[in-house]
Order: structure tokens, then C-alpha cells, then sequence
């Protein structure tokens, strides 16, 4: 499914991957707090880091319907994570999760690293931000 939304790349610039540099929206905003990779009982039932992220995003997705939104109404995207060489060792994992819960649609993103997120297993906490244009809403 296409972005509702515009997305923002000067055109003389390399493609980005995986990600875009803005995005353009307008419509109802829906902020979601730093996600990790917990169940819904807040249990940890892996501690590899592509299974947490993909728990992350589950998460949520979860939040987004709350409010009547999808993973294409995602503009922005903030990962934390506590290492960057689990992150960068896991990308072939992360995309086909990515692909399987968000699908092909990239908001801008950024990553973090941090020395350490509050609950001690979390391996990454991802904050999101989604816009349902108001012709959706």
C-alpha cells in the first residue's frame, strides 16, 4: 500500500534504505510512548535482539489500533538500542520482521545508541509517531 503521506527526499540525493529522510502529514497525530520488546503480561520470552524488536513492533502496532490507525500511518520511527553491532548483526532478521509487521512502508527514522534502557532485558525501546490523514479519521 502507498504512504498516505508525503515523503520527503531531495532529489538529488542518494536513495535512502530501509527508511526516509521526512515525511509530510497532516491529520490526527497519535504519539506512542518508548515500546519494548515485552508481551503484553510485560514478560520478556527472548532475549535475541531481533526477536525483542519484532515484539517491539507488534507492540506497537497493538497501540496504533487503539487509536484506529495502521502501520502505513507511521511517520516517525526512534530506536534506542544498547548495542550497535547486535543491531547492525541482526539486519537480515530485522528486515523480514519489519516487512512482516509494518510491511514495505518507511517512516524517518533514527537510531540511538544508549548505554542502557530502564527495564534491564530490554535490548531496544522504540518510540512512534503515526498521522491518520483526516479523510481517514
Amino acid at each position: 500500500m502507498a504512504s498516505p503521506h508525503e515523503i520527503l527526499h531531495p532529489a538529488n540525493w542518494k536513495p535512502a534504505r530501509g527508511y526516509a529522510n521526512g515525511v509530510a502529514a497532516s491529520g490526527r497525530m497519535i504519539f506512542c510512548g518508548g515500546l519494548i520488546g515485552w508481551n503484553a503480561d510485560q514478560q520478556f520470552e527472548s532475549d535475541d535482539f531481533a526477536q525483542q524488536t519484532a515484539q517491539a513492533l507488534r507492540n506497537i502496532v497493538a497501540v496504533l489500533a487503539e487509536a484506529g490507525a495502521k502501520p502505513e500511518h507511521l511517520v516517525r520511527l526512534t530506536w534506542y538500542v544498547t548495542s550497535k553491532r547486535e543491531y547492525l548483526d541482526s539486519l537480515p532478521e530485522l528486515g523480514r520482521a519489519y516487512r512482516e509487521i509494518i510491511g514495505r512502508h518507511f517512516p524517518a527514522m533514527a537510531l540511538v545508541q544508549v548505554v542502557a534502557l530502564v527495564e534491564d532485558r530490554a535490548k531496544v525501546e522504540i518510540e512512534a509517531t503515526a498521522v491518520v490523514p483526516h479523510e481517514q479519521v
